[in-house]
């Protein structure tokens, strides 16, 4: 195009994000389309897992993925700021550090906390809707177990350890989960006892998560009860005091610590825009998300207007991308020309963690609790992450959710979440590496580099197969030498066993005098020895010594044809051997010496499968497999040289395009 096209998205939100790959995607190779992302953070927040920062459940990197990690080489400009004002008409935005011009502006600056005019509520409360919210609360709830557990005033002890969650949505009742499960934490490690504590959760409506049916709102409440949770329903809040929250019905719920969690507006932010506006900072805006008076100005998420079928957008994650969707894909039809998008809603359903051992769900129709409920929350955020910044920040998710979760807190429980210190396999790193070493080393002491003597590894391959750079006179001549040798031990064996024959029959009259000496003996001896051994018969239940696979079975047989015949009988022998004598010593010396462990180990592993497939492995060699496996978990750092080789190594690694553009990042990008 002759005209450069700028397109602005202010907040890096759910909508923000997703509207942000959409269009970076399609007009990646169009270099006259600038996209800017403008956000007050440099990550992305999970605004859905915060509950889990503000109850110690997950470390607060969890629910932080960055923008350069999302966007890394994609061709939008991400840019640290605090959008002030945005001048429609003149089509500019204007920020702390710097000024924005568009040519197209998307809005998802977000939401925040609802307080309905509530007196004292603002004041009083924390809220949970941004991560400095959950920050507050972590270490405000830390701070409380820690003064209560010396406080010596019954009274002012009391009120301490009342935790208060008002609301009774999807967000306050995450948050009363996580309190549950932080109380009998906090309670070991402050030496306190759990039955002091109360976990308080007040609403106004006469049931816990409307949204939901009533089924699994009565599973959620029977969960409560079981964790000694005090559900108040039906009780509006009409204000609140320092120390204390005030009911409709006069009664009075003393409290230091009260959270606020029964609604959210749009932010302040997208309320003092120059825009038509309706309820709560939400702007209005037709069925594309595009403004009811600026044609190149959407709004998508929680700042969006829309109604759909008489009732406002749903304010969840799902409505966030759907609208995103829409004003991107609008968005390339005003520059492009095409067919407009409307907003589709097609909410897969709705999942609510009470902690991180229950839930309930309706995900797709099929309703669910506890495991089942808790694997589809964990699935849907994996499958987000993986569409937004790859495997790594899945595998990230993975590590914080379970791997590294502490006391419990996982609907697994602890059976994954325990870490090994590595100088306890430290040793078990050198022997594996040493024996590998020995491998090498046997196979050029029987002659796999001497290709004098023509190949060593024919053996590995099919009969008739010749490898390449064998002679096939050398191999017709091996084979005939082969067939004189076999000869000349049958003719030996059968002299020796001739002269064993002659030496027998000498013997035979002598023994047979003994026999019958012996005979008397052993005949009244007989019936004892029966007796004794018949229950103690002993057997070979499983040889351990006998092949994974039999050499002529059909497995081995296609992977020899396959692979063995098929590509490596076209190397030239003497490079193959030297690969495999070259590879087994290399993975030895890397596993002895803790260089490049994980990837030694899964070379390990790699060529025990090749033996095992070629019906050479044992099942006493098994180990070899059981033992890399463990390397793989970063046993080289524990006495081993990638303490300083695999930092180093990350940060290159991180800084590649390759990395960057695949989003396959080992920990964070480094550019």
């Amino acid at each position: 195009m002759s005209v450069e096209k700028k397109i602005l998205i202010i907040g890096g939100g759910y909508g923000g994000v997703w509207a942000g790959k959409i269009l970076e995607k399609h007009f990646r190779k169009n270099t006259n389309i600038e996209i800017t992302l403008v956000d007050t953070k440099p990550f992305h927040t999970l605004m859905t897992e915060l509950h889990e920062v503000a109850g110690w459940r997950t470390e607060p990197e969890s629910v932080q993925v960055s923008f350069r990690k999302i966007f890394a080489t994609k061709r939008i400009n991400v840019v640290q700021d605090t959008i002030k004002n945005v001048d429609f008409e003149a089509k500019k935005a204007t920020g702390t550090i710097a000024n924005y011009d568009f040519d197209f502006c998307v809005i998802g600056a977000g939401a925040e906390p609802e307080f309905f005019g509530i007196p004292g509520i603002k004041e009083n409360s924390f809220s949970l809707w941004s991560f400095e919210d959950a920050m507050r609360i972590r270490n405000h709830v830390e701070h409380i177990f820690y003064a209560a557990s010396k406080e010596l005033d019954p009274v002012v002890r009391k009120r301490m350890l009342n935790f208060v969650v008002a609301g009774a949505g999807f967000t306050g009742i995450e948050m009363i989960g996580e309190l549950l499960e932080l109380r009998d934490v906090m309670c070991r490690k402050y030496y306190m006892d759990p039955k002091d504590v109360q976990i308080t959760n007040i609403e106004a409506l006469p049931s816990i998560l409307p949204i939901l049916e009533e089924p699994l709102r009565a599973k959620a409440e029977k969960y409560l009860a079981k964790k000694g949770c005090r559900v108040m329903l039906g009780q509006a809040i009409v204000g609140a005091e320092p120390g204390k929250v005030l009911l409709k019905s006069g009664e009075i719920v003393e409290t230091d610590t009260f959270i606020w969690t029964c609604g959210v507006k749009g932010s302040s932010f997208a309320g003092s825009l120059a825009l038509p506006m309706g309820k709560r900072n939400r702007i209005d805006c037709d069925e594309g998300m595009r403004s009811t008076q600026y044609p190149n100005v959407y709004v998508v998420g929680d700042n969006a207007g829309l109604m759909v079928n008489g009732k406002p957008m749903a304010q969840v994650v799902e409505s966030a991308h759907f609208s995103a969707e829409a004003a991107a894909k609008n968005i390339i039809a005003d520059i492009e020309g095409g067919e407009r998008h409307v907003f589709k809603p097609n909410y897969h359903g709705f999942m609510v963690s009470i902690g991180g051992r229950y839930g309930v769900a309706n995900a797709g129709g099929i309703k669910s609790s506890g495991f089942v409920a808790m694997f589809f929350k964990h699935f849907i955020n994996m499958f987000y992450l993986f569409n937004i910044a790859g495997i790594n920040q899945v595998w990230e998710y993975f590590k914080h959710e379970f791997l590294d979760m502490k006391n419990k807190r996982t609907f697994v429980g602890g059976f994954i979440s325990h870490n090994i210190r590595f100088y306890w396999v430290l040793l078990l790193r050198m022997w594996l590496g040493l024996v590998w070493i020995f491998e090498g080393v046997n196979k050029i002491g029987e002659g796999w580099l001497n290709f004098a003597k023509g190949s060593s590894s024919g053996w590995m391959f099919s009969p008739g197969v010749v490898q390449k750079g064998v002679e096939v006179a050398d191999a017709g001549s091996a084979a005939s030498g082969a067939w004189d040798a076999a000869a000349e031990v049958t003719a030996t064996t059968i002299a020796d066993a001739a002269s064993a024959a002659s030496g027998a029959w000498d013997a035979t009259a002598e023994v047979a005098t003994e026999a019958v000496t012996a005979a008397s003996g052993a005949w009244e001896a007989a019936g004892d020895v029966v007796t004794e051994t018949a229950g103690r018969v002993f057997k070979v239940v499983w040889d351990l010594a006998k092949p994974i696979f039999n050499p002529q079975s059909g497995i081995v047989t296609w992977f020899r044809t396959t692979f063995m015949d098929g590509i490596f009988a076209y190397l030239p022998f003497s490079l193959f051997q030297i690969m495999i004598v070259a590879m087994e010593i290399a993975i030895g010396l890397a596993l002895f010496g803790g260089c490049f462990t994980w990837l030694a180990a899964a070379a390990s592993i790699g060529m025990c499968v090749i033996f095992t497939m070629s019906g050479m492995f044992a099942w006493n060699q098994l180990w070899f497999v059981f033992a890399a496996i463990v390397m793989l978990g970063g046993a080289g750092r524990a006495f081993g040289l990638d303490y300083w080789v695999v930092p180093f190594f990350k940060k290159w690694w991180n800084g590649t395009k390759f990395a960057r553009k695949w989003h396959f990042y080992a920990d964070d990008p480094s550019k």
